[in-house]
């Protein structure tokens, strides 16, 4: 009997989602996304982009409401310090001209039925 392929995670949808709509929203901001979902064996980095002289990780949290706490909540300080660590290895696995860096957070809260609304923390720790 051919295995069936697992049900499609809503979580999951929504958070891709929200990570293209983050995307898009730093393009427009004038940054060019230079990763997406980058992995190592340490984690996974949202969103990395690029700007003159700059270089912004960007954690993104995307939920349908605010009933376990805000998107923002969710950067906790253990989060901050996995996201730094992270940054140095894409750092040293990647060959990028020295820049500034900075930390963002993109969050979006997109109840069922409405529009999303996205805020975006530049600098947030």
């Amino acid at each position: 009997m051919p295995s069936q392929p697992p049900p499609p995670d809503p979580r999951a949808d929504l958070g891709r989602r929200g990570e293209a709509l983050a995307c898009d929203h730093l393009a427009g901001t004038g940054l060019t996304v230079l990763a997406r979902n980058w992995r190592c064996r340490a984690g996974e980095i949202d969103v990395v982009a690029a700007g003159p002289g700059l270089l912004v990780f960007c954690e993104v949290k995307t939920r349908r409401g605010s009933a376990y706490g805000t998107p923002a909540a969710a950067v906790t300080p253990r989060k901050q310090a996995r996201l730094r660590a992270l940054a140095a290895a894409w750092l040293a696995a990647t060959e990028h001209p020295p820049s500034r860096v900075r930390f963002d957070v993109v969050t979006i809260t997109w109840p069922r039925g409405a529009a999303p609304v996205l805020e975006h923390l530049e600098g947030a720790f």
